[in-house]
């Protein structure tokens, strides 16, 4: 058995650890991680980790490419620090869209990364909500997705709205969407849509299902733009849906999101803080649930032999 836990974490989601660590009841590991006036990241661990359990929080925020390469870094220190078992603790993974090749000559990024996690020496990867199912495959190394779809269930129930139907964005949300919808006992509508080249925007051609009368939640996994969503909110709006709300793990909000979901006529959207939300993307329509307790009881789990997936059945 590894000996002592310990969590660490970059300046990725330095918040979104501590509060990890207050679930658990242990102090926030000692880091410094800075960048160079040259822009080299330089990072040492304060603490000792010779055979420790060590669990590295840091989700792929943005500056993306920055975290992630404060990530890989951080992973060489602790195997090169001895650490017993390195658990990359990653709430959100960048480049999960690009998950296979849909046009000619393009990379598969998200295979690229888990190549490059395995590298630097992670022995274990935790994740919420991956993109695509697939990327799981990506990885050598064990892998616990996680999902924040119980927490959206337990939030929507208490608001205890008229008449609801679960919206899946497209055919691909469908799976998650019908999850939620059973769990809820309400009906599924699914909405069929083109996405315009590859620049966050899409058309929305039909809706599967009937929504006219009803409140609408729409899943996801992330917003970005919010591009795709508000497209989803007018289709909605126009088709009769008496008020609409959106959840969504992965709160990315960035470009125009902020100005198109104020403008729109989406009620509420809720996302997780997987992703640290700025003071610019904040707004009284979006509203943030933590994931912390979810994080800290698979952090504990995992360290003690237990499993996982009992989280969520």
């Amino acid at each position: 058995m590894y000996q002592e836990l310990r969590v660490f974490t970059g300046n990725a989601h330095p918040a979104l650890a501590s509060a990890i660590c207050d679930f658990l009841g242990i102090p926030l590991g000692r880091m410094s991680v800075f960048k160079f006036s040259n822009e080299n990241i330089f990072v040492q661990i304060k603490d000792n980790v010779r055979e420790r359990d060590v669990f590295l929080v840091q989700p792929a925020a943005s500056p993306v490419n920055d975290n992630l390469m404060e990530l890989f870094i951080m992973i060489d220190a602790f195997r090169r620090a001895s650490a017993g078992r390195i658990t990359v603790l990653m709430p959100y993974y960048a480049y999960g869209r690009s998950d296979k090749k849909d046009q000619p000559r393009v990379p598969i990024t998200a295979r690229l990364i888990a190549n490059l996690i395995e590298t630097a020496g992670a022995n274990r990867l935790v994740a919420v909500d991956f993109h695509a199912g697939q990327i799981q495959g990506f990885f050598n190394i064990p892998v616990d997705e996680l999902t924040a779809l119980n927490t959206f269930v337990r939030h929507f129930k208490s608001l205890e709205l008229e008449n609801p139907v679960v919206v899946a964005t497209d055919l691909g949300a469908s799976k998650r969407a019908r999850n939620v919808a059973a769990k809820l006992g309400v009906p599924l509508a699914v909405m069929e849509k083109r996405r315009i080249g590859n620049e966050d925007t899409a058309e929305v051609i039909t809706v599967i299902g009937e929504v006219r009368g009803h409140t609408a939640f729409i899943v996801d996994d992330e917003v970005d733009t919010a591009g795709t969503l508000t497209q989803a909110v007018n289709a909605l709006h126009e088709r009769g849906a008496l008020a609409i709300y959106a959840a969504a793990t992965h709160g990315v909000l960035s470009g125009p999101a902020i100005t198109r979901i104020e403008t729109s006529p989406l009620q509420q959207l809720v996302v997780t803080d997987t992703l640290p939300l700025c003071d610019e993307k904040r707004s009284d329509k979006i509203q943030v649930l933590s994931l912390a307790p979810l994080l800290g009881e698979a952090i504990h789990r995992i360290h003690t032999g237990q499993s996982v997936g009992e989280l969520f059945t």
